[in-house]
């Protein structure tokens, strides 16, 4: 079995892999739903925009509650903190996951055009609201969260929903948030055809070089602001205690680990790389839908990157920041999990590809119409 450093890199790399998957999948759902208004003039349009999500939600968001349950049982002191620290914005995304499938489901209950229209707004905000409060989160961990542990590890926190929203923050949910467009443009020009292909057509470029612009704009704001460093050395197979390290923290410091390691920089290039190949390959769907799924990718692992080893870090006492070597459950925890997850992901994984594979091809009017149990 692995040593406890070991196994507590292999979860920091498998939360990423989780969260990556979670942008990857679901994020097209989100593009699409924030896109519904602008590409589906139409309620024909509207049902075949719909239909080309509704069988791949639910599976797609697996990997959301993946993550979820990863941060719990990998990391619970991360878990506790910020679910507790950021509970209005767990809720404000929560709710409109919630209405989703309401939206889903009952839009087509009545031929009523206010009914629809209601539904149709509802699923509208459950693809902005998730895509951007995601980014803000991420941009608040970079500008550090308020919050604090006591000589008995208690936690408490000074954190507000408004506190949260700050335009350095905003700034990362807009990157969010026009990665997800630009990823469900794409999802829809490969599973549409007609008029809402054509506007997803056209819109694609557009939407690419929104988010490159955006997330220059989010790189570059980031490098004069500070960042954290661990001043003090520290035992990778120590115990779980936030207690145990000095921190600095200093202008610039988040890019201090791309100095250090030019490697690293692969991962905005591939962010980049995939936001301006989409434009080249929209032509071709399928290899600009494999771009655009890059983009999550390259975005989340580049501020994980530059994140390591901190998972939250506390702005109030950034010495009891918690990272990768002091909130990991216990080494026969994560040997467990990482034995289960063995068997499990891979599970999850060949039944996705399985699912998408039956479910290949473009949804057509014909289709829906021929279908007399469509249930968009």
């Amino acid at each position: 079995m692995f040593d406890y450093e070991t196994l507590r890199l292999i979860w920091w790399v498998l939360l990423g892999v989780l969260l990556i998957g979670f942008a990857v999948m679901d994020g097209f759902d989100f593009g699409t739903a924030a896109l519904l208004p602008f590409v589906a003039k139409t309620d024909m349009e509207k049902r075949i925009a719909l239909t080309t999500i509704g069988p791949v939600w639910e599976g797609n968001q697996v990997w959301f509650i993946l993550g979820g349950g990863t941060i719990f049982a990998a990391w619970p002191a991360l878990y506790a903190a910020s679910f507790s620290g950021f509970y209005l914005a767990m809720f404000l995304v929560l709710l409109p996951l919630i209405l989703r499938p309401v939206a889903l489901k009952f839009r087509s209950k009545m031929q009523s055009p206010l009914w629809r229209s209601t539904w149709d707004w509802i699923f509208f905000s459950s693809g902005i609201v998730p895509a951007l409060v995601f980014g803000v989160a991420f941009g608040n961990l970079f500008l550090g969260v308020p919050y604090n542990f006591d000589n008995d590890l208690r936690f408490s926190s000074e954190i507000t929903l408004f506190s949260l929203l700050s335009p350095f923050a905003l700034l990362f949910g807009l990157v969010s948030l026009s990665m997800m467009v630009l990823h469900g443009a794409s999802w829809l020009n490969l599973k549409t055809e007609g008029p809402v292909k054509t506007r997803c057509y056209a819109l694609m470029p557009y939407a690419a070089v929104t988010y490159m612009v955006l997330f220059a704009a989010a790189g570059l704001w980031l490098a004069t602001h500070t960042g954290y460093h661990i001043t003090s050395v520290m035992d990778h197979n120590g115990p779980s205690n936030p207690f145990l390290k000095t921190v600095a923290v200093y202008e610039g410091g988040w890019f201090t680990n791309y100095a250090n390691n030019p490697w690293m920089w692969i991962a905005p290039a591939l962010a980049f790389g995939g936001a301006a190949l989409s434009i080249l390959l929209r032509a071709r769907p399928l290899a600009a839908f494999v771009c655009t799924a890059f983009v999550p990718f390259g975005t989340i692992a580049s501020a994980g990157l530059g994140l390591f080893p901190f998972l939250l870090p506390s702005s109030t006492n950034p010495s009891v920041s918690l990272t990768v070597w002091d909130a990991s459950a216990s080494k026969l925890t994560l040997g467990v999990m990482l034995v289960v997850t063995a068997v499990i992901l891979p599970i999850v994984a060949t039944y996705t590809a399985w699912a998408y594979r039956v479910m290949r091809g473009p949804v057509s009017a014909e289709s829906i119409t021929a279908d007399s149990k469509s249930a968009y």
